[in-house]
């Protein structure tokens, strides 16, 4: 299974408290909750704009036909909606009963500012809970995002992201190269399939200060990197961080694209696409892109596969998002059922179905039925369940998160122009580690 152990001892704690629960999460349930319960009740809804979105407004209808409660929900992008949310959460009377929220960026704000409900209790409910939807079904990732330093399920595991490799098997099987297992592998394999004479690179990935954090991840992880020790302390200078960042130094410097220190995850797709770069590390959700006739030139020729493996280990990067009810809301259980539907396994199988997401619940990823149904690749369903046993979470639970990527991402951005990785952490540490520390005691 994955190993979680990601930052604090509060999330260690909700680990332990977790495990408290038993093996198979929540007892059982034979009885379907009374769905008509709350009938004639309107929710709101406030949601980040794309394909989980979609995906609920498009069968919304349906939600209302089983409960009778009627529901209005306004898709924003991703950056205003989060900044909506804080903004109106922290009001203390927010416009919405339900939130759909970005875990990397916001578990530890809106665990500490108390605005989510406890839907412990409702999922011991048979009354609320259908019978399926038990802790154990979802992923150790999940849990690990939906779960306060209590124990406490605060919201629900709606879908998660998976860093990949990619790779472009014309190029490889040209230059007669193997599928990388390891880092090592992986940089020999973009030494052999960089030819700048034919402006064809071995590798592409995020070079932009913030959005590179993503694919260095990656890496740190594999080096055997911890974001935080058991107090909480800022461990992003050690000798994990800088091997791991020689690393990306080297990909991204030797055998990328040139301007690569501006791209995110768009320019890296666009010279995946376009047949330049043979290899591309990040999220497991640009696959339909990639299969598109109408925006790619290499439809039929993607290979999808895990990370290779470092040094200490073998972790996919792990991001994901969640829905929950703001504890404000005077229709939580209501809004409960929603959430609770917006995870089902009927809603999940439609998400990874259309390539829109990859459910946090294993009933799904694990259905015969529903894999049968998947459009994309079998391939790239493989390497989303490969992934699921080898996640881990990409990022610090802090508050102050968006710091953290700008500052650290500004020195690896600055390791693209020659600067020493070291000396560039080192200095990353110290601006950092105060932030940290004042976010902690406000």
């Amino acid at each position: 299974m994955a190993d979680n152990r990601i930052s604090r001892r509060a999330v260690l704690a909700g680990a332990a408290a977790t495990g408290a629960l038993g093996v198979t999460g929540f007892p059982a349930r034979a009885a379907e909750p009374q769905w008509k319960k709350y009938a004639g009740t309107r929710l709101e809804v406030i949601l980040a704009k794309g394909p989980r979105g979609d995906n609920l407004q498009k069968y919304i209808k349906e939600f209302t036909e089983l409960t009778g409660i009627e529901v209005e929900s306004e898709q924003i992008p991703e950056q205003q909606q989060r900044q909506k949310a804080v903004i109106e959460l922290a009001s203390g009377k927010p416009s919405f009963d339900v939130v759909h929220l970005s875990y990397h960026v916001q578990k530890r704000q809106f665990e500490k500012a108390g605005w989510l409900a406890d839907l412990t209790d409702y999922m011991k409910d048979p009354t609320l809970t259908a019978p399926d939807l038990v802790e154990s079904d979802f992923s150790a990732a999940g849990l690990t995002y939906a779960k306060d330093d209590k124990g406490r399920m605060l919201s629900l595991p709606w879908s998660v992201d998976y860093f990949i490799l990619y790779y472009n098997k014309a190029m490889f099987a040209e230059k007669g190269v193997a599928v990388p297992r390891t880092l090592d592998e992986m940089v020999e394999a973009a030494d052999k399939l960089t030819d700048p004479k034919k402006g064809t690179f071995g590798f592409v990935g995020r070079g932009l200060r913030n959005a590179n954090m993503t694919l260095w991840t990656n890496f740190y992880l594999d080096y055997g990197g911890e974001f935080l020790d058991a107090k909480g302390n800022i461990l992003t200078d050690g000798p994990e961080a800088i091997e791991a960042t020689k690393l990306y130094q080297r990909l991204l410097t030797k055998y990328s694209p040139p301007g690569v220190a501006g791209f995110n995850w768009m320019e890296s797709m666009a010279s995946f696409t376009q047949g330049r770069s043979a290899m591309w590390i990040d999220g497991v959700g640009w696959a339909p892109p990639l299969e598109d006739p109408n925006a790619s030139r290499v439809v039929g020729k993607v290979g999808y596969t895990v990370v290779p493996a470092g040094p200490k280990g073998q972790y996919s990067a792990t991001y994901g998002d969640g829905i929950g009810v703001a504890a404000a809301s005077k229709n939580k259980e209501a809004a409960y059922l929603l959430c609770q539907w917006v995870v089902s396994k009927k809603q999940g199988s439609r998400l990874l179905q259309a390539g829109g997401g990859v459910p946090f619940r294993n009933s799904v990823l694990n259905d015969p039925e529903v894999q049968a149904g998947v459009k994309l690749p079998k391939e790239w369903l493989q390497s989303a369940i490969d992934s699921a046993k080898i996640s881990k979470l990409g990022l610090p639970v802090v508050i102050p998160v968006a710091e953290f990527r700008d500052i650290v991402g500004a020195a690896l951005t600055a390791t693209l122009s020659g600067a020493d990785p070291a000396t560039e952490l080192k200095k990353a540490h110290e601006q950092y580690r105060p932030i940290l520390e004042r976010s902690e005691k406000a």
